[in-house]
């Protein structure tokens, strides 16, 4: 494993993966406005940051723990791999005549907040970095 910058820069690094991810999903969404029977897709992937977070920073869960009162009681199952994305199909859109429903206002709204986000990301990466330059360059000078 490489130098790391810094806890954060990990996870803002998934996150713009999880944003490229949606990004392309959007796109293919998009593409197939004219297929017929076809569902409009998304990503979730807060959930799987959040607990990734949680990991990083060493943080307590926000989830109620179950109380056990004796040994012999079972365990609580353990929660499936919450770090990857889950896909579902987007709902609440009117079917068109040919069974498709995706919306190029719905789609072409959501591309535009990920590519906020996405970019915002991009920016906190940067200013990140800049500032382990930055104390590497006066590390120098030092010297």
């Amino acid at each position: 494993m490489g130098i790391s910058i810094s806890k954060s820069h990990e996870l803002m690094a998934k996150a713009l993966d999880f944003r490229s991810i949606r990004q392309d999903m959007i796109a293919s969404n998009i593409a197939n406005a004219d297929t017929p029977f076809y569902k409009p897709r998304d990503v979730r992937f807060e959930d799987a940051l959040a607990k990734q977070k949680e990991e990083v920073f060493h943080q307590e869960s926000n989830k109620l723990k179950l109380a056990t009162t004796n040994g012999e009681h079972l365990q609580p199952k353990e929660e499936q791999n919450s770090l990857r994305p889950t896909t579902f199909f987007r709902d609440g859109h009117m079917a068109r005549n040919d069974g498709n429903s995706v919306d190029l206002d719905v789609e072409t709204t959501e591309m535009s907040k990920n590519s906020v986000m996405f970019n915002a990301l991009v920016q906190a990466m940067k200013k990140d970095s800049l500032i382990f330059k930055n104390v590497i360059d006066a590390s120098s000078k030092l010297n």
